[in-house]
């Protein structure tokens, strides 16, 4: 991308006040790694970086000197606020001919997002990656609106920020340290100079606050299989005579029963499509095919049990299940908790991550002319190491 040499400092020497606790916030784990590491492993892997400096509180140099390695050329320690954390990064690139400077505490950046703002940094001089702001924008004064702000034309800025390096050293030694700014773009702006704004990324958020670090390491296990998967299912069946009515594993009293190879449980069959679905699994009729006269009239209760262990298996927990059944008749409410027994019974859950409703169809289509039954059910699944 440049000729001349590219530097990136990454700073991680922030005291971290609203997510306090005894281990720094850039060293807190996500993952296999730690916040800081993985930031750093992406600008590892971008290839218009040539060299790397981390900052980071004075205690952590020695420690960290040993485990950053490849492009990483320096951890020096950081200053009291962040202009003197970026400026000690700096007088550890004196041959950089340009610079980014990032927040240790955005691991999500990606090196297409560093390009893009060292990019227009050498078309302009200086950088950085915004967000068009879309909330509605208010002053606030003793928990009272003032006024409400005209948000056309504000974006909410992020790193990385890219400079001419050169003019970045001079914002820093300029710019009086009275002069409000929270970033190196500021600074730059300070001293008249145009700053480009390219666009960022929603997912290359900062860790602030406790959510923010439940939040990234939800998105890390994702990332890595290890996530939440959500499944649907869907079934339905006629209502015939002579046949013994089963939902959820209950046996209810009514005039017809479900037809079905098996007990015609729609309820179960729902919920068991449902957590086959979220395992990334094929359906009930795989497992179980209609056909095979092993599965004739059997109970479907059982064989919820049987998909769980399936599920166990394969490394997964279930979180919850929520399902509705759509019938004119019989009245479904008494029998509503002993389903979710029945079902967190097979499944070996509890009945609190149950869910199941019933409505009718309002007398509209076969359900509501009472032919059949119809449910749907949503599972939660959660991988376990």
């Amino acid at each position: 991308m440049s000729t001349g040499l590219t530097g990136a400092v990454i700073v991680a020497a922030g005291s971290g006040t609203r997510l306090p606790g005894p281990v720094p916030k850039p060293l807190l784990r996500l993952g296999p790694t730690t916040i800081l590491e993985r930031t750093v492993q992406v600008f590892e892997q971008c290839p218009a970086v040539d060299r790397i400096v981390v900052v980071v509180g004075a205690d952590q140099v020695v420690p960290l000197s040993g485990r950053l390695a490849g492009k990483v050329v320096a951890v020096v320690p950081g200053g009291t606020e962040r202009r003197g954390s970026v400026a000690s990064g700096l007088d550890a690139l004196p041959e950089a001919k340009w610079v980014v400077v990032h927040d240790g505490v955005r691991p999500f950046v990606t090196p297409a997002l560093i390009e893009r703002v060292l990019g227009a940094a050498m078309r302009r001089g200086a950088a950085t990656a915004g967000i068009p702001v879309v909330d509605t924008l208010k002053e606030v004064d003793q928990n009272l609106v003032l006024r409400t702000l005209d948000r056309a034309g504000l974006c909410a800025v992020q790193t990385p920020q890219a400079f001419a390096a050169a003019l970045l050293r001079e914002a820093h030694l300029r710019v009086p340290h009275t002069v409000p700014a929270t970033d190196d773009a500021g600074l730059v702006e300070a001293l008249g100079e145009p700053v480009a704004v390219v666009p960022g990324d929603p997912a290359n958020f900062k860790i602030t606050t406790e959510a923010d670090l439940e939040l990234a390491r939800l998105r890390v296990a994702d990332g890595a299989g290890m996530g939440l998967r959500v499944g649907t299912g869907c079934d339905l069946h006629r209502l015939v005579p002579d046949r013994a009515l089963v939902l959820g594993g209950v046996r209810i009293t009514h005039l017809r029963g479900l037809a079905g190879h098996s007990d015609g449980d729609v309820l179960t069959h729902a919920v068991m499509d449902a957590l086959l679905g979220a395992a990334g699994e094929r359906d009930i009729g795989h497992h179980f095919p209609p056909g095979d006269p092993a599965f004739r009239d059997a109970d479907s209760i059982e064989l919820a049990a049987s998909v769980s262990g399936t599920l166990r298996a394969a490394g997964w927990a279930i979180v919850n299940v929520d399902a509705v059944v759509l019938a004119e008749a019989p009245r479904l409410a008494p029998h509503i908790e002993a389903m979710r027994v029945r079902l967190a019974g097979a499944l070996g859950i509890g009945p609190d991550q149950i869910g199941i409703k019933a409505t009718t169809a309002e007398g509209m289509g076969p359900i509501g002319r009472g032919e059949g039954m119809e449910a749907h059910a949503v599972a939660l699944l959660r991988k376990v190491e």
